[in-house]
């Protein structure tokens, strides 16, 4: 089973959400977080003897002695990485997507293998046995998605080894990195604020994230400080609201000192115990599972 928590925009509680979710699930699970650009699932999970291993990319290395300047390559290429001038054929791996085409298509093998580094992939297991699964993006890489690539292959390695439900603490937004991090998920649980830029965000995830016909929840963090727009377009859409964090101090403060809220005291534990049985019951019945 695997849950991705998302948001249509930063700042939400979607990692708060994430974390309070790993530290109650009662079947083994992996936590990752697959927000390559900005992690910090790791804050509050704090997980132990980290292990990093580097991520590459597979890019074309020209052999200037074996090229034609047939072109082909460059006429392939829809993400312009290779540049045919005059009598130069230019490649720029920065730009590169990895898809190898330009390789099998060079009629003269002059395109070899190379690599560019994409920048880490970090696993360690938090004192309470939670195995904790971090991508890091590399100063000055442009592009996460391939990274985030690498993170789920030792994300779905991980858990087929000893059969682990999966967390995802998703990139905020609905552009390709979200869409990447929540493909593979069973429940899209989308966390939102009851304010007007909350709603905005919170259309704009269901707009992209619909069409992908997976289950989706609704999360409203600091629920209190606005209206009930929130609810009234949960309603409209038939999204399961399945519950509220209240806008309080003590939770603020805690959050704050990279606490998790199911350790702040048992309230806040069971809305989270709650909240992971619902989202079973809504994997189980997207699967066609009886709960009988």
């Amino acid at each position: 089973m695997i849950i991705a928590v998302a948001s249509g925009k930063g700042g939400t509680g979607k990692t708060t959400v994430s974390a309070a979710l790993a530290s109650i699930w009662k079947r083994p699970v992996l936590a990752v977080d697959m927000d390559v650009e900005e992690p910090n699932l790791h804050l509050f999970l704090k997980p132990e003897s980290v292990r990093s291993e580097a991520a590459y990319l597979e890019v074309p290395v020209l052999d200037k002695a074996l090229c034609k300047l047939c072109g082909a390559c460059a006429e392939l290429c829809q993400f312009k990485a290779i540049s045919l001038m005059g009598a130069h054929l230019l490649i720029f791996p920065d730009m590169c997507h990895g898809c190898g085409g330009c390789m099998r298509i060079c009629p003269e093998g002059a395109l070899q293998k190379g690599q560019r580094e994409l920048g880490v992939v970090e696993a360690g297991i938090t004192s309470e046995g939670i195995p904790c699964l971090t991508g890091r993006l590399r100063i000055g890489e442009a592009m996460s998605p391939p990274l985030m690539g690498k993170v789920r292959q030792r994300m779905q390695a991980m858990a087929e080894q000893d059969f682990r439900d999966i967390i995802i603490d998703a990139p905020p937004g609905v552009s390709c990195p979200a869409m990447t991090a929540v493909q593979d998920a069973d429940v899209i649980l989308l966390v939102t604020e009851p304010t007007p830029f909350g709603l905005h965000d919170l259309r704009l995830a269901w707009q992209a994230f619909h069409p992908l016909g997976k289950p989706m929840g609704v999360v409203i963090n600091r629920a209190g400080v606005g209206d009930d727009q929130v609810q009234a377009f949960c309603r409209e859409k038939g999204l399961p609201l399945l519950t509220e964090i209240p806008f309080r101090r003590d939770i603020a403060e805690h959050y704050a000192h990279g606490g998790i809220l199911t350790q702040l005291d048992a309230g806040m534990k069971a809305t989270f115990e709650d909240l992971a049985q619902r989202l079973e019951r809504m994997a189980c019945e997207g699967q066609g599972v009886s709960h009988a």
